[in-house]
């Protein structure tokens, strides 16, 4: 048997159905599947799916107005990059950043100049801290 999903995780579908929420800020089902990319054509039934699935998540917020729901993110993006963020450092790098940042040089993904800005602002948030 299949390891069944983490509750917890944002599925590529869902993360595209919050950007159009962190965009518009509250969305119609319809307003939502109209700022979907355009390639991918999602039936209204399918997006009225996810945003019911986000709901039961706590992802989203929904306020009945007339005959329809709108929608708006209980999640911030900010809380989101964390937590997909700890999610990568957990499953592939053993909760360390440092095992991620040195994948990030060896794969030449990081040049030596990003790391250095990366030093300075590291550096900077130091100092920041220590005059507080």
């Amino acid at each position: 048997m299949g390891r069944r999903p983490d509750n917890t995780q944002i599925t590529p579908l869902e993360l595209q159905i919050l950007q159009v929420l962190w965009k518009m800020g509250t969305a119609t089902v319809q307003q939502v599947q109209d700022q979907l990319l355009p390639e991918q054509k999602l039936a209204y039934t399918t997006v009225q799916t996810m945003l019911t699935v986000l709901y039961r998540k706590g992802r989203v917020k929904r306020t009945l107005k007339g005959k329809a729901y709108e929608y708006e993110a209980a999640l911030s993006q900010k809380s989101a990059t964390s937590m997909a963020l700890r999610d990568v450092l957990s499953r592939f790098f053993s909760g360390s950043p440092e095992n991620l940042v040195m994948n990030l040089i060896e794969t030449q993904q990081l040049s030596p100049e990003k790391l250095e800005k990366l030093t300075r602002l590291v550096s900077a948030e130091e100092e920041d801290k220590e005059r507080k």
